[in-house]
């Protein structure tokens, strides 16, 4: 867990720094800095997608997780857990104005939105790379190795939370908590059941964690709005096809 604590400091310290320079920034330069983290996430997201070893497991993990998504609808959830957040934040500033209910609270549409996006934008992209999986369950494994690959995400992530904060603003301080649980969560996976997973089972979870990544670039560099956290199941179908196929016979993934 040393990691995942690590890398929570550095999202709430970026995330403050960020905010503490935002208004001093020019917007035209926090757009540049977001498109910017929008190209880099394309690269990542493009170039582990090439880990797959057969396309075809990554094309039915996404066809069949965003389904399970779209009924789920998971990104409604994500929304409603942001903009209750938001209200309460809201409500405990002395700026904003008093919230009597936060069920009920129907704040400023660009100050709601600009939450979620933050919130949203910056727990998915700090919570469904590679190095958040592979960091994450190596690190609870008691691997150095995953506290490493924890590290250097850690970084990445705290200039990465200063950039969008500068943008999005508060909702971005709220990430933290959601790398706290996700990677928390895969950690205490690893301590179980991290030893389990195999060769095939990581590339095609990472291959198809970078599918979504370049879903999430497209959302980024404002070509497309998809509903990335609708997408989040295909990450859990990839290895589970895998060791299906294997269980079948079935040469899905050649060796």
């Amino acid at each position: 867990m040393g990691g995942t604590l690590f890398n929570v400091f550095t999202v709430v310290i970026g995330s403050l720094l960020g905010m503490l320079v935002g208004d001093r920034l020019p917007q035209r330069m926090n757009e540049s800095v977001v498109t910017g983290l929008g190209l880099v996430i394309l690269t990542v997201g493009i170039s582990n997608a090439g880990a797959t070893g057969n396309i075809i497991i990554p094309l039915l993990s996404i066809a069949i997780g965003v389904i399970i998504g779209e009924l789920l609808r998971i990104d409604l959830g994500l929304e409603r857990l942001a903009g209750a957040l938001q209200a309460r934040f809201a409500a405990a500033s002395d700026t904003a104005a008093a919230v009597p209910d936060a069920v009920d609270a129907n704040p400023p549409l660009d100050a709601r939105q600009r939450f979620i996006t933050g919130f949203v934008t910056a727990s998915l992209l700090y919570c469904i790379g590679p190095l958040a999986l592979l960091g994450s369950i190596q690190d609870g494994m008691g691997l150095a190795i995953g506290f490493q690959q924890l590290a250097i995400k850690s970084v990445l992530d705290g200039f990465a939370s200063m950039a969008f904060a500068a943008t999005f603003g508060v909702g971005v301080l709220f990430s933290a908590l959601s790398v706290f649980i996700v990677q928390g969560s895969f950690a205490l996976i690893g301590s179980v059941v991290g030893s389990f997973m195999t060769e095939p089972m990581v590339a095609e979870m990472t291959a198809t964690g970078g599918i979504v990544l370049i879903g999430l670039s497209l959302l980024l560099l404002d070509i497309k709005r998809p509903r990335i956290a609708n997408f989040l199941p295909a990450l859990l179908i990839a290895p589970l096809l895998v060791v299906l196929g294997q269980a079948l016979g079935i040469p899905i993934y050649p060796l």
